[in-house]
């Protein structure tokens, strides 16, 4: 699974329409994030299913904030945060073992 501060691409962007509601940003397919934390998730709130699939991650974004979960109980403060089924880990194209800030952004692929 991912690490805080592992770089990761979004490989699917495909929202309902209640997410474009409740998020103020989304992850776009083939962009790098950062990944800022990662944590157990109850699944989505959309699905009549949500919260019941086993083993479901999500992850917050450096590069994304969200309003708090409304999903959530009173007095309990959480981010809306993403599945992370919906990224990919990234490792480096590169035969260096000292890679730039430079190229980190022109050579990240998808794992």
């Amino acid at each position: 699974m991912f690490q805080k501060g592992q770089k990761v691409v979004c490989i699917n962007d495909e929202f309902p329409p209640l997410a474009y509601e409740l998020f103020d940003q989304l992850p776009k397919k083939d962009s790098v994030y950062t990944v800022r934390a990662i944590y157990i998730g109850r699944g989505n709130l959309t699905r009549a299913e949500s919260g019941q699939k086993d083993g479901e991650i999500g992850v917050l974004l450096e590069e994304i904030r969200n309003p708090s979960d409304p999903a959530l109980r009173t007095g309990l403060n959480g981010e809306l945060g993403f599945n992370s089924e919906r990224f990919a880990p990234l490792h480096y194209n590169t035969d260096e073992a000292e890679v730039t800030e430079e190229q980190e952004d022109k050579d990240l692929v998808p794992v």
